[in-house]
């Protein structure tokens, strides 16, 4: 697997991760644990910015603390809502582009050719806010920008790991060294407070001023050098049922998304909708069609949605789904008992599905607290509302993924529920 790290003045940047905008209301870390899952189990580390979640990996050279590229220059460029841009760093070449706040492209090349087709391709969209190319290019509109004067900044975005093993042993390792080296430190101290002292009434007054004096300014001498400023207290855990739509409102608002971008274009055929937390995804295959009547007809009949070129003949459309009212809802059943009666819920309807309980572990960095999920998933010919009505007798409720399959004609579905 090839390196996707590129080092300005010293500092190591990551470079090519998958970036997805992140779940409402799920904790970053559950978040990029589950799209981890589903994309590629070797993506390990991960990073949160502006409602997006960037998947790396150690293979790649990717490691804990490493600060994403892409999100410090969406910093920079931040008077641009949608930028696409090409930086050559030595021999290789780095494109980033952002659309609507979005990034959608974060990938290292190590031939000139491949980062200008690229960037061709990419540039075909319209309605850019800038433009950045090497300027041996001669690109119409591109400006050239050096990498080292756009990576000059601080980013909060740093890599992270997803699983918390690592993090667990290292912060005891931590702790354990934090120990040992106050008891290195304050040793004379500790040996003066246990040691037997005389009675007050055989120690000479004068000398008894003289210890005390010194105690006091080595007291002062030792908070001036070791002084610890006192940490805020941790935001209190929210626990993601706390944080959930109505099923129904949910079912009913991906259901109306769906049909939003699953408008009927003259040349291009649909082959698939998703709708998943935050956004819908539509995909178009090319019959006849030219990219020209799809760009003019997608914006009178889909306003405010954006359009992807996957290739030539693949274009995928997607939109930004409305936010839901939330409210606060589990299921008071152990796990083993939910998962019993879902189980029992579709057989009684004669459908196949796949089930798994898992354990998500939260934290805000000093206190830990732990949910029960239980994930269901299935293919279905009934519409969301209709699937939903099968959850109405349990709590704690989500639907986290609705796709249509336009070939099979069939939904394909996602559900979560939190138990106790």
């Amino acid at each position: 697997m090839a390196n996707k790290v590129i080092s300005v003045y010293r500092k190591k940047y990551a470079v090519g991760l998958f970036w997805q905008p992140a779940g409402v209301g799920v904790p970053a870390r559950i978040y990029a644990r589950n799209l981890a899952r589903g994309v590629d189990r070797k993506l390990n580390l991960y990073t949160e910015y502006h409602m997006m979640v960037g998947l790396g990996s150690r293979r790649t050279g990717h490691r804990p603390g490493m600060p994403s590229a892409a999100a410090n220059i969406m910093d920079v460029f931040s008077e641009y809502t949608s930028f696409l841009a090409v930086f050559q760093s030595d021999k290789v070449f780095y494109l980033v582009a952002a659309r609507n706040g979005i990034i959608i492209e974060d990938n290292l090349f190590e031939s000139e050719t491949d980062a200008r087709d690229a960037y061709m391709r990419l540039s075909e969209i319209p309605d850019w806010g800038a433009l950045f190319a090497p300027g041996a290019w001669g690109m119409p509109r591109a400006a050239e920008r050096s990498l080292a004067d756009v990576l000059n900044g601080a980013s909060h975005a740093t890599l992270h790991s997803i699983s918390r093993f690592r993090t667990i042993l290292l912060s005891v390792a931590l702790v354990v060294l934090f120990v040992l080296g106050l008891s290195a430190i304050f040793h004379d101290s500790i040996k003066q407070v246990f040691a037997p002292k005389a009675p007050i009434a055989a120690v000479d007054p004068e000398l008894q001023a003289e210890y005390k004096r010194q105690l006091e300014a080595k007291a002062k001498e030792l908070d001036a050098q070791y002084e610890i400023e006192k940490a805020a207290p941790p935001e209190p855990i929210v626990m993601p049922y706390e944080l959930l739509p109505d099923p129904m409102a949910r079912a009913e608002l991906c259901y109306q998304a769906i049909g939003f971008v699953m408008q009927p274009i003259t040349g291009w055929n649909q082959t698939f909708a998703e709708c998943g937390e935050t956004h819908v995804i539509a995909e178009f295959q090319r019959s006849f069609g030219t990219l020209g009547e799809f760009y003019n007809t997608a914006t009178e009949l889909m306003p405010g949605a954006f359009v992807t070129e996957v290739d030539d003949d693949t274009l995928r459309v997607r939109a930004t789904l409305p936010t839901l009212p939330t409210f606060s809802s589990v299921d008071e059943r152990d796990p083993d008992t939910v998962l019993r009666d879902v189980v029992t819920e579709f057989q009684g309807m004669s459908t196949n599905i796949d089930t798994e309980i898992v354990t998500d572990t939260l934290t805000n960095g000093v206190d830990v607290a732990t949910v029960n999920v239980i994930e269901v998933g299935a293919e279905s010919k009934l519409v969301p509302m209709q699937y939903m009505e099968i959850f109405n007798e349990f709590g704690g409720v989500y639907m986290t993924r609705a796709a249509w399959d336009v070939r099979s004609r069939t939904w394909n579905y996602e559900v979560i529920i939190y138990a106790k």
